[in-house]
């Protein structure tokens, strides 16, 4: 087991992350590298941290990401026929990203949003108490 290095390179890791992502869409080999040499932190721990957070993303993604929630309570007000939905008219699987490169479609643990439920985010914006219609919807304002 490898220790990190003492020090605050190590407190914004996160956050730098998620901005490299914002930019590029996506985390390559060469901006983890970048981001090693410039923070000191080693190559090894960036890429655990960033494989190991479901929001981070070592493959580049679509233009919109859409996370359905299959967090129980979500499934039991129907999240798997959301799902279905989003497969159907995307023509992608969880884990895809549509051949146009506009949409990524991905799995997602709860959101918080058990109340409205069945729900997604659209690239981190809560969609809540989806049907096909209004899934129809984000799909068309989106294209």
């Amino acid at each position: 087991m490898h220790r990190r290095p003492s020090g605050k390179p190590h407190i914004h890791l996160l956050s730098r992350l998620l901005a490299i992502q914002k930019r590029q869409g996506h985390l390559s080999e060469k901006s983890l590298r970048k981001l090693s040499k410039n923070t000191g932190i080693s190559l090894t721990h960036i890429s655990e941290v960033a494989s190991f957070y479901s929001h981070l993303s070592l493959k580049p993604r679509g233009k919109h990401v859409i996370r359905v929630c299959d967090s129980p309570s979500c499934y039991l007000r129907g999240s798997e026929n959301i799902l279905k939905v989003f497969q159907k008219k995307l023509g992608i699987k969880p884990g895809q990203t549509t051949q146009d490169g506009l949409f990524t479609l991905e799995l997602s643990s709860c959101i918080g949003l058990c109340d409205k439920a069945p729900a997604a985010l659209l690239d981190g914006v809560p969609q809540t108490n989806l049907t096909k219609k209004k899934i129809e919807k984000i799909i068309e304002e989106c294209r």
